[in-house]
């Protein structure tokens, strides 16, 4: 263990993704005075070989300014112009459109960016190195013991550091959860969520989609084009999971020819780019979000549907408000990790979590299914939506991340 990580720190940040390393830059961008190390049990330079991308809504661009990282990340980053929703079956011969965005929440300013996860996490960790954040890899937490003013976190290899407060960022099967006692509502879908990247011949100009199937959504979300020009698409395919294995295991013809089924040629010929991979979907909450000395981040506290393409988008809401928690009652000289000023953290994120999970939960129920009625149903509302130009736009600010009270830095201001 580097002999620096014997000292004691303010806060240990365990998880080196996006909302760890998100919270640990904005605490000490705005409190510098304050340490904190960053420990992930993934071996070093494996966030460097994930191939996904993923939505940043207008709102976690702007955080992502205000902490001096978007410029790196912008150069590959994809606006979306438009969105479409339809609902149909693959052997619909036509889909039609059902209900149409407009890209911007205000004139020059997308709604969201689609961004190589490659790049958010080079510039949150070139953004670290900068403020002096400690990042150690390769390096699980083995346990924590909270005594009285500090919590003194055990790692695999044999050191240990101690703290004023833990921020659990380890992902939605966190074993710090686990450690802290911290029980969860979990029901598993029977989905699974395919990923990968799709090189197309025509330009998308910008366009998402998506396409509500009988199996589950099928998502098509723009990317920059590569080094060598060719058009590209992040898909996030929706199917049951024992479908998705087994699309997944199938060699790429049989695949391709499976996706093209659902992609459609508008435009035109398709190639997969890159892996493909299946993630089992499930709603996962968090019963508490605080504990003496603890905080969860991110998936750790919840795990949602991608049916709205809000998970990363919570995280980033997660970090921006435990930061300004942190940081306000540090310059208020209140103790950061004590269990008073982490319920104000609570009380800022539990609704909106539990809000986005049930949300995401009743629209994958409602959707993927081939339920004749319920079909109707769904596509009068989706029309209604479509002629109502108030709500649309209250649709693009909740999807933006700019509906109701937020964390400063989620408004693009400093803490």
């Amino acid at each position: 263990m580097p002999e620096e990580m014997q000292d004691n720190v303010d806060i240990v940040v365990a998880g080196a993704g996006y909302v760890g390393l998100a919270t640990a830059v904005s605490i000490v961008q705005a409190r510098p005075d304050l340490k904190i190390t960053v420990v992930d049990a993934a071996p070093a330079g494996v966030w460097e070989r994930d191939a996904r991308a993923s939505a940043i809504a207008a709102a976690g661009r702007r955080m992502l300014e205000q902490l001096g990282c978007w410029s790196q990340m912008e150069p590959s980053a994809q606006p979306i112009m438009d969105m479409i929703v339809t609902d149909s079956r693959t052997t619909d011969p036509v889909r039609p459109v059902f209900l149409t965005f407009d890209g911007e929440v205000k004139e020059g300013e997308p709604f969201a960016h689609m961004v190589p996860n490659r790049a958010m996490n080079a510039a949150l960790r070139r953004r670290a190195g900068e403020l002096g954040i400690a990042i150690v890899e390769g390096v699980a937490v083995d346990h924590f013991d909270v005594d009285g003013a500090s919590v003194t976190v055990a790692l695999a290899d044999g050191g240990s550091i101690e703290a004023r407060l833990l921020v659990a960022a380890d992902g939605v099967k966190s074993r710090l959860r686990q450690m802290a006692g911290i029980k969860t509502v979990h029901w598993d879908y029977g989905q699974s969520g395919i990923v990968c990247t799709v090189a197309h011949e025509r330009p998308h100009e910008g366009r998402a989609e998506e396409h509500f199937l009988p199996a589950g959504p099928f998502a098509i979300l723009p990317l920059k084009p590569d080094e060598k020009g060719n058009n590209r698409s992040s898909i996030v395919w929706t199917e049951r999971t024992e479908v998705a294995d087994r699309l997944v295991a199938e060699d790429d013809i049989v695949f391709e020819t499976e996706l093209e089924l659902r992609f459609g040629l508008k435009l035109g010929e398709i190639r997969v780019d890159g892996p493909r991979k299946a993630w089992p979907l499930g709603l996962t909450l968090a019963r508490e979000f605080v504990a003496p000395r603890f905080a969860l981040a991110g998936d750790a506290a919840h795990g949602i549907h991608p049916i709205a393409g809000q998970g990363l988008n919570l995280g980033l809401k997660d970090a921006a408000a435990l930061a300004q928690v942190v940081v306000e009652a540090d310059r208020l000289g209140e103790d950061i990790g004590a269990i008073d000023v982490l319920d104000r953290y609570t009380r800022w994120r539990r609704f909106d979590t539990v809000q986005m999970g049930i949300t995401t939960d009743v629209l994958n129920r409602m959707f993927s299914n081939d339920f004749a009625p319920l079909r109707t149903i769904r596509d009068v509302g989706l029309g209604m939506v479509d002629r109502m130009p108030w709500l649309k736009e209250f649709f693009i600010r909740q999807a933006a991340g700019l509906a109701g009270p937020a964390p400063n830095l989620l408004r693009g201001e400093p803490i």
